[in-house]
């Protein structure tokens, strides 16, 4: 399906020099999107988003296939383990929970290093958001009725695991308080449950929920940013409340192990191409997601910096958690 032909510094040379709008994929070649989580999640959201530009600067065809469960586990294993190393099949990989699985659960068996780090698009920063009818009107009537409370407060989460996870965990351990955890599989379920106020709160990420904020139908508490952000100027930080937690979830595309280096080259030119592309980058505006297009090493880079701090964070808090 994929020709080899041409040499991969031609190609990387053809598309960010020249501008050329064609990869070595033939027309009507299709690439196969492993996602871990249901659609409408923050996966189905970059692939929404990704895909269909893609598409045009490599002339294929993309299919999402989702395999929810696990914390995105199912999916990655396929990947590893299970999918074609020819470029055929890729998948979507959520960071930290891509890592946090196999950190948490020994029954895991595939590992960062079985896979070919493409590109990370975008790092989402984390977020508080409510019913719109939820008697917490700020962040901090969210945390008093936590502490009046212990460990009633019904939180859900993208899964066990994952970014939204982990930032509940952070902030029991910076205000000392317990939350009821309530795991989702992904952050869209864990947004519909909110709206439907089977859960007190939702812990989720911004470019997910934005819209339902936008819409009314979710109060927005806090971000897990380091500043401001400027689409939600009247939300704070959780640092500006005196609680230091800055959290996200970041989300890229991975391929199996020692797929053909043509292959990889062409892939990462094509992720390379978005940096330049206006009408990508306000498209993405436009849907609340934060780009972060790191590629190639860059992205192994910053996926093996995250297992290491993961790690810690892990080791720190599993007794806890497990107990």
């Amino acid at each position: 399906m994929i020709k080899r032909g041409a040499s991969a510094a031609v190609l990387v040379s053809g598309l960010l020099v020249a501008g050329l709008a064609q990869a070595e994929y033939s027309a009507g070649d299709e690439i196969k999107v492993l996602q871990g989580f249901k659609a409408g999640g923050g996966s189905d959201a970059l692939a929404q988003l990704t895909q269909p530009f893609l598409s045009e600067v490599l002339d294929a065809d993309f299919v999402n296939e989702y395999l929810p469960g696990a914390t995105g586990a199912i999916a990655w294993t396929r990947l590893a383990k299970q999918s074609q190393a020819d470029g055929t099949v890729i998948s979507i990989t959520n960071t930290p929970m891509l890592m946090t699985n196999y950190i948490m659960n020994d029954a895991i068996t595939y590992s960062v290093d079985e896979m070919t780090p493409i590109a990370n698009v975008v790092t989402d920063p984390g977020i508080i958001v409510v019913p719109a009818d939820s008697p917490y009107q700020t962040v901090e009537d969210f945390l008093a009725a936590a502490k009046a409370s212990p460990g009633t407060i019904t939180v859900g989460n993208s899964g066990v695991g994952g970014d939204d996870f982990f930032s509940t965990i952070q902030i029991e351990q910076a205000t000392g308080l317990s939350f009821q955890k309530v795991p989702f599989q992904g952050d869209g379920p864990s947004a519909t449950a909110a709206m439907g106020g089977q859960v007190d709160a939702s812990f989720n990420n911004l470019g997910n929920v934005y819209s339902h904020i936008e819409a009314g139908s979710l109060r927005a508490l806090a971000v897990f940013s380091e500043e401001r952000l400027e689409m939600l100027p009247d939300v704070p930080t959780m640092t500006e409340k005196g609680v230091d937690v800055v959290a996200g979830s970041s989300r890229g595309y991975s391929a199996p192990a020692d797929i053909p280096e043509e292959a990889r080259e062409q892939l990462i030119a094509a992720f390379e191409s978005l940096k330049d592309n206006e009408k990508f980058q306000q498209t993405a505006r436009d849907r609340a997601l934060n780009l972060d297009i790191r590629t190639g090493d860059d992205y192994r880079q910053m996926i093996k910096d995250m297992e290491t701090q993961y790690e810690q964070i892990w080791d720190e808090v599993k007794d806890q958690v497990n107990g």
